[in-house]
């Protein structure tokens, strides 16, 4: 029995962080008693729409070269037959995308139902595949809820390299670039390198910085920094975490803990628990969701390091199994490198569509 046919019948399973420069803020807007962060409508000198969609397409020119390239050389000459053998074959190259099985197998499902025993052309495929996408990976415009009654309360969670305490560096400096008063909790009391890099953003962009020695309970440090936001009448506070395995049970169970501590504080708190995801980390991301996810609820997920060396496509399990939204992708080391995340734009960068 063939590759694809076996596959069909089995269900979809359910190095130092670099600090990034400053750069333009994100603006807010406030709607029935939260506020949400967006991307601000002040333009740079050059148009900000092309520029964030030059970023998210170079990011993606691995993925690209597998959709495009590497499904061309599926057509040997004009005309494909879609049979047994060119399903295996296309199944293969979509799995490489990082996306996985569940989802490969869905499009395979779509390009069979259409066309299955005729010839088709390339088009034809790719326009079945894009349409899929998008339908795997749309959402709602995501914003970051803020509290209007006091100080919002982020949390910051990923393993070890995935980019964690940089993306918190990038949207420290975009809430102080709107005049936000913002109190850092440097609670990955594992990692001196974590502390020292904050410490150095806190005085770069006048942040009030909470930390401890190395080894320190960082329960208590998230505790202090949530106290010292209530105390200064702070508008954001962002708590960093250790970055751990999802795999290691008491360093889950510690993430509970300043999950609980921080919410006896603010009984609405934290308001996001963001998911810092490296996105070269292909199908062992879809773990890390599942395991974060179980001990701290998080809400959204910051998509890393899509500067080109990552597929990308593991968002598409994530979204799929989980449902949690990509909050924003980070497509280099500069503050504004930090975007918020479109699904209408990912989709059109993997296939080059500018328009």
């Amino acid at each position: 029995m063939a590759l694809w046919n076996r596959l069909r019948k089995t269900p979809a399973s359910n190095d130092p962080e670099k600090a990034p420069q400053p750069a333009a803020p994100l603006s807010t807007d406030s709607d029935a008693g939260t506020t949400t962060t967006r991307e601000s409508s002040t333009p740079p000198s050059e148009n900000r729409s092309t520029g964030i969609w030059s970023r998210i397409q170079q990011g993606l020119s691995k993925t690209r070269q597998i959709l495009r390239t590497d499904i061309r050389d599926l057509f040997k000459k004009e005309g494909q037959l879609v049979d047994e053998a060119f399903l295996d074959q296309l199944f293969a190259l979509l799995v490489r995308t990082d996306m996985g099985a569940g989802p490969a197998r869905q499009i395979l499902a779509d390009v069979q139902s259409e066309f299955r025993g005729r010839v088709v052309h390339l088009d034809d495929v790719l326009t079945i595949i894009r349409n899929k996408l998008r339908e795997l990976i749309a959402q709602p415009e995501q914003t970051l809820q803020l509290s209007t009654t006091g100080p919002t309360v982020l949390m910051v969670v990923g393993v070890n390299g995935s980019g964690k305490t940089t993306s918190i560096a990038k949207l420290a400096q975009s809430f102080s670039g709107q005049g936000k008063r913002v109190v850092l909790g440097a609670a990955d009391t594992f990692r001196a390198a974590a502390v020292e890099q904050l410490t150095i953003w806190a005085g770069r962009i006048g942040a009030d910085l909470v930390s401890a020695p190395q080894g320190t309970d960082p329960a208590s440090v998230a505790h202090r920094a949530v106290a010292r936001a209530l105390e200064t009448q702070a508008d954001v506070c962002i708590v960093d975490t250790a970055g751990r395995l999802q795999t290691q049970t008491n360093l889950m169970e510690e993430l509970s803990k300043i999950r609980r501590v921080i919410n006896k504080q603010i009984p609405e708190a934290p308001h996001e628990v963001l998911l810092v995801l490296d996105a070269t980390a292909g199908q062992n991301g879809i773990s890390q969701a599942k395991g974060f996810s179980d001990a701290v609820q998080c809400t959204g997920i910051v998509l890393t390091k899509l500067d080109g060396t990552a597929k990308g496509g593991v968002i598409i399990p994530v979204r799929q199994q989980f449902g949690l939204p990509v909050k924003f992708v980070g497509v280099g080391e500069k503050a504004e490198d930090l975007i918020p995340f479109d699904s209408e734009s990912f989709v059109r960068a993997l296939f080059q569509d500018e328009g």
